[in-house]
């Protein structure tokens, strides 16, 4: 069996490490029914007050659909809203008061797992890879043929 480290693909490497770490918030974030991905949603929903669907989707860094998809359960629970912008096609997503509560309560839980990798890691380390995640997430946006 070869090992991760023989790949040169970068996207394998990105995606594995990525596993790796939302496996660990995943477990702390459990203890208060969410998983990383919505917690990232309502944390993005409750920054962002009454949002457009692409405006939150484009600052998650996901498609549309995949959004509208991981959007309902939320929705469902109480802890998002949607309405209707100026255009009536436009949808408006913001937390609701069910939602500012579940994200209070996970904080500490998101925190942990936070410490849990930098502890890992390092903090130096930790704080230097999001750093350069946030430089090419920027090189990868400019990008002609990428979208954005």
């Amino acid at each position: 069996m070869p090992s991760p480290s023989d790949s040169v693909c970068t996207c394998f490497r990105l995606r594995r490490a990525a596993r790796q770490v939302s496996q660990i918030y995943d477990h702390e974030l459990a203890a208060v029914g969410l998983s990383l991905n919505e917690y990232s949603i309502l944390r993005h929903a409750e920054r962002g007050g009454h949002c457009l669907l692409g405006e939150l989707a484009d600052s998650l860094g996901m498609e549309r659909t995949t959004l509208t998809r991981n959007l309902k359960p939320l929705l469902e629970a109480g802890w998002l809203k949607e309405s209707r912008g100026e255009d009536a096609r436009q949808r408006l997503i913001s937390i609701a008061a069910n939602g500012r509560r579940r994200i209070a309560s996970a904080k500490p839980h998101w925190l942990r797992a936070q410490q849990r990798i930098e502890a890992l890691y390092g903090v130096a380390r930790t704080d230097r890879l999001r750093k350069d995640l946030d430089l090419l997430d920027n090189a990868l946006r400019q990008s002609p043929g990428i979208a954005a």
